[in-house]
């Protein structure tokens, strides 16, 4: 077999066999819950052809920067140059563990797109008012007191996305909480204002008929997730 042709079969055969190695997207959780929180997103993007893992972590356990580097750490220090995308997709306190990544360790090669659900990327007023409480403090642990909106908060400090990063955001302007509610100066979902999940450098941002604890159930949530790993994009 002449040479050439042996090393175009080669080449053939293995943008086959890339092509058939799936992307990674990994699901993190926001304070107090867990990966069945977002059960949904795991089945859809899944039976959508990704390899998904859905990671657990002890969201009231620590702080943020080290929940940030404890969960997020392990998954691109195991990840190679050449090795296929790593997308993320987030629920709440997990999008501020991704900025604080990425302020802390710089922008990983095979970091993917990354949708944010509800983050309180400028904090939450609603931390300012309850941090003292003993309640809130059992309740939320470390983390949960990092995400006010005064001196203290670290999603202010975090400041812009890195250039090159696709972040889509969506939040949610409904509430199943009228008196937290009251305690945001603007529209939100009842945990954070939709104004305070913006984020500078942010590639797409999309509002949805959505509370702060059942955005990730939503089945436009899902599809909308889905259209912006696809596409670095949501659909209008």
């Amino acid at each position: 077999m002449p040479r050439a042709l042996l090393l175009l079969l080669l080449m053939a055969a293995t943008v086959r066999l890339n092509a058939a190695v799936p992307d990674t997207v990994i699901l993190l959780h926001g304070l107090g819950r867990g990966p069945l929180s977002l059960k949904r997103v795991e089945h859809a993007l899944r039976a959508a052809g990704y390899d998904v893992r859905n990671v657990g972590y002890p969201s009231r356990a620590a702080d943020i920067a080290t929940l940030a580097d404890a969960t997020l750490g392990p998954v691109f220090a195991a990840a190679t140059a050449d090795a296929p995308r790593i997308h993320i997709v987030t629920h709440s306190l997990g999008g501020i563990l991704v900025r604080q990544f990425l302020h802390d360790h710089g922008v990983p090669p095979t970091l993917g797109r990354v949708v944010m659900l509800a983050p309180p990327n400028a904090g939450s007023e609603i931390v300012d008012r309850l941090r003292d409480w003993k309640v809130y403090q059992w309740a939320n642990g470390p983390a949960g007191l990092q995400l006010g909106t005064d001196a203290a908060s670290v999603p202010r400090s975090l400041g812009r996305l890195p250039p090159g990063v696709e972040v889509g955001v969506i939040a949610g302007d409904r509430t199943l909480n009228p008196l937290l509610s009251a305690l945001l100066p603007g529209v939100g979902d009842g945990k954070v204002t939709v104004a305070a999940t913006h984020v500078a450098g942010e590639a797409d941002h999309l509002t949805l008929p959505a509370t702060h604890t059942w955005i990730m159930w939503r089945s436009d949530t899902v599809a909308q997730v889905a259209a912006f790993l696809r596409t670095g994009h949501f659909v209008r």
